[in-house]
């Protein structure tokens, strides 16, 4: 990075720090309301830059370009579907949510089930948070700086060891913002970033575009769809990341626990100054979400395209690209975005875990009578443990063997299935006991896991026996020296039909994940109704309603929900 590129970059740091600071003065961040939820006082429009900025991180920009570098555009599901899930949360969830006038989705569960169920389920988002999402969110911000600018020799170190230095630094800035600064000072910094990070993750695919096209942003993309029409078929076969038909079962699944349960999503619809506004936020969120695929797919494409395919590792295609095309004048203003983009959504899985433990824990089990800057101060120390325990995990997450993106997925898969039907069922039923909650959530993580960790692998492994050769888990384990020596050892001389063959077996010997998710979906659904069945709350089950929030819905939320949904499903047609 040169002068000007420093400048500009901590520049713009600073910038986003002091608004922040400016804006969020006024804040008492000693009550829970002042520093959980900004005093309830977020628009529409804060609401959806902060839900943006929350979920687009690094890892989402990283992860989504890394498969789509291989698979092509199919993986955009993850992100057009995802409108589809916020449009279903604005209407039907976010105005049960705001009429009980709950901080925490685990308030919620309590109301409906009984504490220990809200523990339960607090203690799962906790684990989902400090295990998988804010390593996840560390090492693939780390991994972007230090591809973009060459850390490792522009430092004098090693890869690993600017990895480790890169996840301590962010994680520490993070701290910073999240802990001593509340959802607002989160809310607001995420608006101006979210700003950025739009302008810059559009520059990227223009110049790659020009890159390609000879200076022309349309000549490039008519090369790149000529050349590489593979990559632009959604429906994926059997042996993808995202098999077609996994669109209807596992993968609405995941999107409707990310938008619809997930804490450190609705914290910030909680913020809202009414419903009115939140329904605003999450439909103006949805439907930026329906054009991010130009941000989070198509770059992974264009790289594909300008390295032909030659990188070792997918999820350096990001971050490469941007090394490749980005103008030096911009560099410090994008690499300011992303590290703005990495810090919103560590910080907002940090504010949520104080939430979490401070509402849900710390004044249940610790210590009953806390008075509100008890509960505050309790969250922001258990906030500052788990950032380190992230921070200690983050670095050896480069040893994923399916991708970042790919990990994140697979290992939520067993936490958002049975709170998902918890959350439904509650809502939907008001026989079914806290005890056929407490089976779902316990019986279907250990079910997942089951599925994921014992039968998975054991099919597979099977599969390939029967055939007489080895997987690709045994491919990974060698380098290039050594799988040459393995193939020729074996007699294989065309190697990409051997490693189709392989893949095709391993995709049939067991069902994908996401329909796994879908599956275990009904059995839990199933399992909490014959519960209800049997054993019936004898207390029917009554909705508390505030009167301190205004819940009048926006007037015009169906109408832009069918106009974002028929957005996204007629994207689908086009390819």
């Amino acid at each position: 990075m040169d002068s000007v590129s420093i400048i500009s970059f901590v520049g713009f740091t600073l910038l986003v720090g002091f608004v922040a600071w400016y804006k969020t003065r006024g804040t008492d961040e000693s009550t829970a309301d002042g520093y959980y939820l900004g005093g309830r006082s977020l628009g529409a429009i804060t609401i959806a830059g902060s839900l943006l900025l929350t979920n687009l991180s690094a890892e989402q920009i990283v992860g989504l370009n890394g498969q789509s570098f291989t698979e092509g555009v199919l993986v955009m599901a993850w992100e057009t579907l995802a409108a589809i899930a916020m449009v279903l949360t604005a209407i039907l969830l976010l105005p049960k949510y705001m009429r009980s006038g709950i901080t925490t989705i685990p308030e919620f569960i309590q109301g409906r089930f009984d504490v220990q169920t809200k523990t339960i389920l607090s203690i799962l988002f906790l684990i989902a948070f400090g295990i998988v999402l804010l390593p996840t969110i560390l090492y693939s911000g780390s991994l972007a700086f230090s591809t973009m600018f060459d850390l490792p020799t522009l430092l004098g170190m090693s890869e690993s060891a600017v990895i480790w230095l890169c996840v301590w630094s962010i994680g520490a800035i993070g701290i910073v913002y999240a802990i001593f600064g509340g959802l607002k000072a989160v809310a607001v910094s995420d608006l101006i970033n979210a700003i950025g990070l739009l302008i810059g993750g559009l520059l990227i695919p223009i110049f790659g575009l020009m890159m390609i096209g000879d200076g022309s942003i349309s000549d490039g993309l008519s090369t790149l769809w000529n050349n590489n029409s593979e990559k632009f078929n959604v429906k994926g076969d059997v042996t993808s990341s995202i098999p077609f038909g996994t669109i209807f079962t596992g993968m609405m699944i995941a999107q409707m626990y990310y938008w619809g349960t997930n804490q450190a999503i609705l914290q910030r619809v909680f913020g809202a100054k009414s419903l009115r506004d939140g329904q605003k936020g999450m439909m103006l969120a949805a439907f930026v979400k329906f054009l991010i695929p130009v941000i989070v797919v198509l770059p992974g494409i264009i790289a594909w395209h300008i390295f032909d395919g030659s990188l070792e590792n997918a999820d350096q295609a990001y971050p490469a690209l941007v090394r490749k095309v980005l103008r030096p004048e911009f560099t410090g203003f994008f690499a300011a975005v992303l590290f703005g983009a990495v810090l919103s959504s560590f910080n907002s899985l940090l504010n949520s875990s104080a939430t979490l433990f401070g509402f849900d824990l710390y004044k249940e089990y610790f210590k009953k009578d806390a008075g509100e800057k008890q509960t505050v101060k309790a969250g922001k120390i258990f906030g500052l443990f788990l950032a380190i325990i992230s921070m200690s995990i983050a670095p050896f997450i480069a040893n994923a063997p399916d991708g970042l993106f790919s990990y994140i997925q697979q290992a939520l898969g067993s936490l958002s299935v049975p709170i998902l039907a918890v959350v439904v069922i509650g809502i939907l039923s008001k026989r079914v006991p806290a005890l056929g909650a407490k089976i779902a959530l316990i019986g279907g993580v250990i079910m997942y896991l089951i599925s994921l960790l014992i039968l998975n692998p054991y099919f597979v492994e099977s599969a390939l026996e029967k055939a007489g050769i080895k997987g690709s888990s045994f491919l990974k384990t060698l380098d290039k020296e050594e799988k040459a020596s393995y193939f020729s050892e074996i007699g294989v001389t065309d190697i990409p039909a051997h490693l189709d063959r392989i893949s095709l077996i391993e995709a049939e010997a067991y069902p994908h994940f996401l329909h796994i998710m879908g599956i275990l979906f009904v059995v839990n659904i199933i399992i909490m109704l014959v519960i209800g069945k049997l054993y019936p709350k004898k207390d029917v089950y009554v909705p508390v309603v505030t009167e301190e929030i205004d819940t009048t819905p926006w007037k015009y939320a169906k109408i832009i929900g069918i106009v974002i949904t028929i957005l996204v499903l007629s994207t689908y047609f086009i390819f």
